[in-house]
Protein backbone atom coordinates (compact mmCIF):
# COMPACT_ATOMS: atom_id res chain seq x y z
CA UNK A 1 0.00 0.00 0.00
CA UNK A 2 0.96 3.60 -0.74
CA UNK A 3 0.70 6.31 1.70
CA UNK A 4 0.62 10.35 1.37
CA UNK A 5 0.36 13.03 3.89
CA UNK A 6 -3.32 14.50 4.12
CA UNK A 7 -3.07 17.68 2.62
CA UNK A 8 -0.99 19.76 4.73
CA UNK A 9 -1.83 17.84 8.04
CA UNK A 10 1.12 15.66 9.68
CA UNK A 11 -1.17 12.20 9.58
CA UNK A 12 -0.20 9.48 6.75
CA UNK A 13 -3.20 8.02 4.37
CA UNK A 14 -3.39 5.13 2.38
CA UNK A 15 -3.24 6.40 -1.71
CA UNK A 16 -7.21 4.93 -1.77
CA UNK A 17 -9.55 5.59 0.52
CA UNK A 18 -12.54 2.90 1.85
CA UNK A 19 -15.96 4.71 1.32
CA UNK A 20 -18.63 3.00 3.00
CA UNK A 21 -21.78 4.75 2.03
CA UNK A 22 -22.97 1.26 0.25
CA UNK A 23 -22.72 -0.40 4.13
CA UNK A 24 -26.56 -1.24 5.18
CA UNK A 25 -28.65 -0.45 2.13
CA UNK A 26 -26.60 -2.29 0.01
CA UNK A 27 -23.82 -4.53 1.45
CA UNK A 28 -24.99 -6.39 4.53
CA UNK A 29 -23.30 -6.01 7.81
CA UNK A 30 -21.61 -9.29 7.83
CA UNK A 31 -19.86 -8.62 4.22
CA UNK A 32 -19.36 -4.36 5.16
CA UNK A 33 -17.06 -6.45 8.35
CA UNK A 34 -15.17 -8.37 6.21
CA UNK A 35 -14.61 -5.84 3.67
CA UNK A 36 -13.07 -3.38 6.77
CA UNK A 37 -11.30 -6.54 7.81
CA UNK A 38 -9.67 -7.62 4.71
CA UNK A 39 -8.97 -3.30 3.95
CA UNK A 40 -6.77 -3.60 7.10
CA UNK A 41 -5.13 -6.31 5.72
CA UNK A 42 -4.00 -4.64 2.70
CA UNK A 43 -2.91 -1.63 4.47
CA UNK A 44 -5.41 0.55 3.34
CA UNK A 45 -6.06 3.01 6.43
CA UNK A 46 -8.55 5.45 5.36
CA UNK A 47 -11.95 5.22 6.18
CA UNK A 48 -14.66 7.68 5.19
CA UNK A 49 -18.46 7.56 6.11
CA UNK A 50 -20.94 9.98 6.93
CA UNK A 51 -23.85 10.87 9.80
CA UNK A 52 -26.65 10.52 7.06
CA UNK A 53 -25.31 7.48 5.37
CA UNK A 54 -28.11 4.21 5.76
CA UNK A 55 -30.75 6.75 3.92
CA UNK A 56 -33.55 8.23 5.51
CA UNK A 57 -35.33 6.77 7.57
CA UNK A 58 -32.16 5.02 8.63
CA UNK A 59 -29.81 7.78 8.74
CA UNK A 60 -26.65 6.11 10.80
CA UNK A 61 -27.04 2.87 9.60
CA UNK A 62 -23.64 2.75 8.33
CA UNK A 63 -21.88 4.35 11.31
CA UNK A 64 -23.58 1.74 13.42
CA UNK A 65 -22.20 -0.88 11.48
CA UNK A 66 -18.61 0.14 11.70
CA UNK A 67 -19.08 1.47 15.11
CA UNK A 68 -19.64 -2.72 15.82
CA UNK A 69 -16.61 -3.77 13.91
CA UNK A 70 -14.89 -1.51 16.01
CA UNK A 71 -16.21 -2.82 18.87
CA UNK A 72 -15.31 -6.27 18.22
CA UNK A 73 -11.54 -4.74 16.65
CA UNK A 74 -10.56 -2.23 19.72
CA UNK A 75 -7.00 -2.36 17.98
CA UNK A 76 -8.60 -1.20 14.69
CA UNK A 77 -9.22 1.84 15.80
CA UNK A 78 -5.42 2.72 16.20
CA UNK A 79 -4.75 1.71 12.68
CA UNK A 80 -7.67 3.76 10.70
CA UNK A 81 -7.88 7.27 9.85
CA UNK A 82 -11.53 7.72 10.52
CA UNK A 83 -13.52 10.37 8.86
CA UNK A 84 -17.14 11.14 9.07
CA UNK A 85 -19.23 14.16 8.12
CA UNK A 86 -21.82 16.22 9.34
CA UNK A 87 -24.43 18.99 7.58
CA UNK A 88 -27.07 16.73 5.46
CA UNK A 89 -30.66 16.36 7.51
CA UNK A 90 -30.94 14.39 10.10
CA UNK A 91 -34.44 14.80 11.75
CA UNK A 92 -37.28 16.62 11.32
CA UNK A 93 -36.86 19.61 13.94
CA UNK A 94 -35.01 22.86 12.17
CA UNK A 95 -31.83 22.49 13.88
CA UNK A 96 -31.81 19.51 12.18
CA UNK A 97 -29.05 20.08 9.62
CA UNK A 98 -26.42 22.55 8.38
CA UNK A 99 -23.28 23.74 10.00
CA UNK A 100 -24.96 25.71 13.24
CA UNK A 101 -22.73 25.09 16.58
CA UNK A 102 -25.80 23.66 17.50
CA UNK A 103 -26.09 20.85 14.82
CA UNK A 104 -22.26 20.32 14.81
CA UNK A 105 -22.68 19.52 18.61
CA UNK A 106 -25.32 17.35 18.47
CA UNK A 107 -24.29 15.38 15.39
CA UNK A 108 -20.72 14.76 16.63
CA UNK A 109 -22.14 13.35 20.23
CA UNK A 110 -24.24 11.44 17.75
CA UNK A 111 -21.31 10.21 15.53
CA UNK A 112 -19.30 8.86 18.17
CA UNK A 113 -21.90 7.03 19.95
CA UNK A 114 -23.14 5.20 16.57
CA UNK A 115 -19.27 4.56 15.80
CA UNK A 116 -18.27 3.60 19.42
CA UNK A 117 -15.23 5.80 19.49
CA UNK A 118 -14.38 8.80 21.43
CA UNK A 119 -12.89 10.93 18.38
CA UNK A 120 -13.18 11.59 14.80
CA UNK A 121 -9.40 12.06 13.04
CA UNK A 122 -11.30 13.80 9.98
CA UNK A 123 -14.44 15.59 10.80
CA UNK A 124 -16.02 16.85 7.24
CA UNK A 125 -18.27 19.46 6.51
CA UNK A 126 -20.58 17.80 3.83
CA UNK A 127 -22.20 20.70 2.19
CA UNK A 128 -21.45 24.58 2.17
CA UNK A 129 -24.09 26.22 4.70
CA UNK A 130 -24.44 30.06 3.15
CA UNK A 131 -26.16 30.75 6.53
CA UNK A 132 -23.84 30.26 8.98
CA UNK A 133 -20.34 32.49 9.53
CA UNK A 134 -17.45 30.62 10.00
CA UNK A 135 -16.63 32.14 13.20
CA UNK A 136 -19.30 30.08 14.83
CA UNK A 137 -18.50 27.13 12.79
CA UNK A 138 -14.42 27.14 13.90
CA UNK A 139 -15.90 28.44 17.61
CA UNK A 140 -17.67 24.89 18.05
CA UNK A 141 -15.29 23.05 16.27
CA UNK A 142 -12.13 24.54 18.55
CA UNK A 143 -14.50 23.23 21.58
CA UNK A 144 -14.19 20.08 19.83
CA UNK A 145 -10.88 19.80 19.35
CA UNK A 146 -9.88 20.89 23.01
CA UNK A 147 -12.22 18.38 23.92
CA UNK A 148 -9.82 15.58 22.27
CA UNK A 149 -13.01 14.58 19.96
CA UNK A 150 -12.08 15.91 16.55
CA UNK A 151 -8.65 15.87 15.34
CA UNK A 152 -8.71 17.58 11.71
CA UNK A 153 -11.08 19.14 9.75
CA UNK A 154 -12.09 18.71 6.50
CA UNK A 155 -15.08 19.83 3.66
CA UNK A 156 -16.60 18.56 0.97
CA UNK A 157 -18.67 19.85 -1.93
CA UNK A 158 -17.24 23.40 -1.79
CA UNK A 159 -16.47 25.86 -4.40
CA UNK A 160 -12.85 27.16 -4.31
CA UNK A 161 -14.37 30.62 -3.01
CA UNK A 162 -15.37 28.69 -0.19
CA UNK A 163 -12.16 27.02 0.61
CA UNK A 164 -10.53 30.43 0.48
CA UNK A 165 -12.94 31.84 2.65
CA UNK A 166 -12.99 28.78 5.70
CA UNK A 167 -9.30 29.01 5.95
CA UNK A 168 -8.66 32.70 5.79
CA UNK A 169 -11.28 32.81 8.71
CA UNK A 170 -9.56 30.19 10.85
CA UNK A 171 -6.15 31.85 9.80
CA UNK A 172 -7.77 34.91 11.68
CA UNK A 173 -8.16 32.87 14.81
CA UNK A 174 -5.03 31.12 14.54
CA UNK A 175 -6.90 27.61 13.85
CA UNK A 176 -5.58 25.05 11.51
CA UNK A 177 -8.30 25.14 9.50
CA UNK A 178 -9.74 22.73 6.42
CA UNK A 179 -6.50 20.08 5.40
CA UNK A 180 -8.88 18.05 2.91
CA UNK A 181 -11.62 18.79 -0.15
CA UNK A 182 -14.04 15.88 -0.98
CA UNK A 183 -15.31 16.58 -4.12
CA UNK A 184 -17.02 14.78 -7.39
CA UNK A 185 -14.12 14.04 -9.71
CA UNK A 186 -13.44 11.81 -12.38
CA UNK A 187 -12.38 11.71 -16.12
CA UNK A 188 -15.67 12.22 -16.97
CA UNK A 189 -16.44 15.28 -14.69
CA UNK A 190 -13.48 17.32 -14.24
CA UNK A 191 -14.88 20.93 -13.12
CA UNK A 192 -12.70 21.06 -10.14
CA UNK A 193 -9.15 21.34 -12.19
CA UNK A 194 -11.14 25.33 -12.79
CA UNK A 195 -10.63 26.56 -9.11
CA UNK A 196 -11.08 23.79 -6.67
CA UNK A 197 -8.33 22.46 -6.98
CA UNK A 198 -5.84 25.53 -7.49
CA UNK A 199 -7.96 26.45 -4.31
CA UNK A 200 -6.96 23.58 -2.79
CA UNK A 201 -3.11 23.12 -3.56
CA UNK A 202 -2.70 27.21 -2.14
CA UNK A 203 -4.34 26.39 1.01
CA UNK A 204 -3.01 23.07 1.32
CA UNK A 205 -5.85 20.36 1.26
CA UNK A 206 -5.83 17.23 -0.22
CA UNK A 207 -8.49 16.34 -2.63
CA UNK A 208 -10.28 12.99 -1.79
CA UNK A 209 -12.68 12.35 -5.27
CA UNK A 210 -15.72 10.59 -4.92
CA UNK A 211 -17.25 9.40 -7.49
CA UNK A 212 -14.17 8.24 -9.25
CA UNK A 213 -16.01 5.82 -11.67
CA UNK A 214 -18.85 8.46 -12.71
CA UNK A 215 -21.30 5.83 -11.34
CA UNK A 216 -19.96 2.95 -13.14
CA UNK A 217 -19.67 4.69 -16.59
CA UNK A 218 -16.02 4.33 -16.09
CA UNK A 219 -16.16 0.57 -15.08
CA UNK A 220 -16.34 -1.08 -18.07
CA UNK A 221 -20.01 -0.22 -18.83
CA UNK A 222 -20.24 -1.34 -22.57
CA UNK A 223 -19.00 -4.96 -21.44
CA UNK A 224 -21.07 -5.37 -18.35
CA UNK A 225 -24.21 -7.51 -18.55
CA UNK A 226 -27.32 -6.60 -17.35
CA UNK A 227 -27.01 -8.48 -14.49
CA UNK A 228 -25.00 -6.43 -12.81
CA UNK A 229 -27.86 -3.67 -12.33
CA UNK A 230 -24.91 -0.90 -13.95
CA UNK A 231 -25.98 -1.52 -17.50
CA UNK A 232 -29.10 -1.71 -17.03
CA UNK A 233 -29.89 1.45 -14.96
CA UNK A 234 -31.99 3.81 -16.86
CA UNK A 235 -29.27 6.78 -16.67
CA UNK A 236 -26.20 5.07 -16.61
CA UNK A 237 -27.56 3.45 -19.98
CA UNK A 238 -28.29 7.07 -21.23
CA UNK A 239 -24.94 8.16 -20.62
CA UNK A 240 -23.54 5.23 -22.25
CA UNK A 241 -24.76 5.93 -25.19
CA UNK A 242 -23.66 9.45 -24.99
CA UNK A 243 -20.27 8.61 -24.53
CA UNK A 244 -20.19 5.56 -26.41
CA UNK A 245 -17.56 6.77 -28.81
CA UNK A 246 -15.24 7.86 -25.72
CA UNK A 247 -15.79 4.64 -23.74
CA UNK A 248 -15.32 2.19 -26.53
CA UNK A 249 -11.81 3.89 -26.78
CA UNK A 250 -10.96 3.88 -23.31
CA UNK A 251 -12.12 0.31 -22.82
CA UNK A 252 -10.11 -0.59 -25.43
CA UNK A 253 -7.01 1.03 -23.72
CA UNK A 254 -7.79 -0.71 -20.51
CA UNK A 255 -7.74 -4.16 -22.05
CA UNK A 256 -4.53 -3.45 -24.24
CA UNK A 257 -3.11 -2.54 -20.86
CA UNK A 258 -4.19 -5.94 -19.37
CA UNK A 259 -5.88 -3.74 -16.44
CA UNK A 260 -9.37 -3.26 -15.60
CA UNK A 261 -11.08 -0.33 -16.72
CA UNK A 262 -12.33 1.10 -13.88
CA UNK A 263 -8.54 0.45 -12.40
CA UNK A 264 -7.95 2.54 -15.48
CA UNK A 265 -9.79 5.02 -13.94
CA UNK A 266 -8.91 5.13 -10.12
CA UNK A 267 -5.07 5.28 -11.78
CA UNK A 268 -5.96 8.46 -13.60
CA UNK A 269 -7.05 10.29 -10.45
CA UNK A 270 -3.75 8.73 -8.78
CA UNK A 271 -1.62 10.71 -11.27
CA UNK A 272 -3.50 13.96 -11.20
CA UNK A 273 -2.17 16.76 -9.20
CA UNK A 274 -3.11 17.34 -5.51
CA UNK A 275 -5.09 14.14 -5.53
CA UNK A 276 -4.90 12.12 -2.06
CA UNK A 277 -6.54 9.46 -3.14
CA UNK A 278 -9.94 8.31 -4.50
CA UNK A 279 -13.01 6.89 -2.78
CA UNK A 280 -13.51 3.53 -3.79
CA UNK A 281 -17.11 1.91 -2.56
CA UNK A 282 -16.77 -1.70 -2.58
CA UNK A 283 -19.87 -3.62 -2.23
CA UNK A 284 -18.51 -6.97 -2.39
CA UNK A 285 -14.97 -7.88 -1.04
CA UNK A 286 -13.83 -9.03 -4.39
CA UNK A 287 -14.73 -5.30 -5.68
CA UNK A 288 -11.85 -4.33 -3.09
CA UNK A 289 -9.28 -6.69 -4.00
CA UNK A 290 -9.93 -5.82 -7.47
CA UNK A 291 -9.47 -2.38 -6.88
CA UNK A 292 -6.51 -1.93 -5.23
CA UNK A 293 -4.95 -2.88 -8.28
CA UNK A 294 -5.11 0.03 -9.68
CA UNK A 295 -1.99 1.31 -7.56
CA UNK A 296 0.38 -0.69 -9.66
CA UNK A 297 -0.92 1.19 -12.72
CA UNK A 298 1.69 3.19 -14.35
CA UNK A 299 0.54 6.01 -16.80
CA UNK A 300 3.30 7.38 -19.58
CA UNK A 301 2.96 11.20 -20.68
CA UNK A 302 1.54 9.40 -23.82
CA UNK A 303 -1.02 7.76 -21.88
CA UNK A 304 -2.12 10.63 -20.45
CA UNK A 305 -2.39 12.86 -23.14
CA UNK A 306 -4.54 10.08 -24.54
CA UNK A 307 -6.64 9.93 -21.72
CA UNK A 308 -7.19 13.91 -21.99
CA UNK A 309 -8.02 13.81 -25.47
CA UNK A 310 -10.94 11.65 -24.76
CA UNK A 311 -12.43 12.82 -22.31
CA UNK A 312 -10.98 16.95 -21.89
CA UNK A 313 -10.75 18.61 -19.02
CA UNK A 314 -11.86 22.37 -18.33
CA UNK A 315 -8.41 23.46 -19.90
CA UNK A 316 -6.02 24.09 -17.02
CA UNK A 317 -6.64 26.27 -14.18
CA UNK A 318 -9.50 29.81 -14.52
CA UNK A 319 -9.09 32.14 -15.26
CA UNK A 320 -6.68 30.80 -18.23
CA UNK A 321 -9.37 28.07 -19.24
CA UNK A 322 -11.72 30.61 -20.76
CA UNK A 323 -9.49 34.07 -21.00
CA UNK A 324 -5.78 34.74 -21.28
Amino acid sequence: MEYTRLGRGGVKVSRLVLGTMNFGPVTDEDEAHRIMDRALELGLNFFDTANIYGDAPNQGWTEEIIGRWLAANPAARDEIVLATKVYQVMGEGPNDRGLSAVHIRAQIEASLRRLQTDHIDLYQFHHVDRDVEWDEIWQAIDVLVQQGKVVYSGSSNFPGWMIARANEQAARRGGLGLISEQSIYSLVNRHIELEVIPAAEHYGLGIIPWGPLAGGLLAGVLGKTAETGRRSAPHIAEAAEKHRAQLERYEAMAADKGVSAANLGLAWLLHQPGVTGPIIGPRTLAQLDDAVGALDIVLDESELAELDALFPGPGGPAPEAYAW
